[in-house]
């Protein structure tokens, strides 16, 4: 990705087909590693190609992948039972300690004023 950034960013900059030399020098101006191959790569593949194209032809693919969640499969609970109960049991214990930490602070407002 740093590649194709700092490729990005050379046509930003107003240069239509950068070099090699041109990648390597804006990664090397933040510290990072330049691999030569894969810089040669990308070269390769977008040589004579319009970048607002090559974009365009990416949100098109992009539009085709599954974002969203689909539907969760849940296991029905095993035989041994030893999990679900310790879930409620836990469950139970929330609630209780919520209801207790709610009725501590009406307590404390409501005396403060009685």
């Amino acid at each position: 990705m740093k590649i194709v950034a700092a490729y990005l960013l050379t046509v930003l900059g107003g240069n239509a087909s950068p070099s090699a030399d041109d990648i390597s020098n804006i990664l090397a101006s933040v510290g990072a590693e330049c691999d030569q191959e894969r810089v040669q790569l990308l070269l390769s593949q977008v040589a004579g190609k319009d970048i607002t194209e090559l974009i365009a032809a990416g949100r098109e693919k992009l539009a085709t992948v599954p974002s969203g969640g689909g539907p969760v499969a849940v296991a029905p609970p095993s035989g041994g039972g030893g999990a679900a109960p310790a879930a409620a049991a836990e469950a139970k214990k929330e609630e209780k300690v919520a209801e207790k930490e709610e009725s501590d602070e009406e307590d404390m407002v409501f005396g403060l004023f009685d």
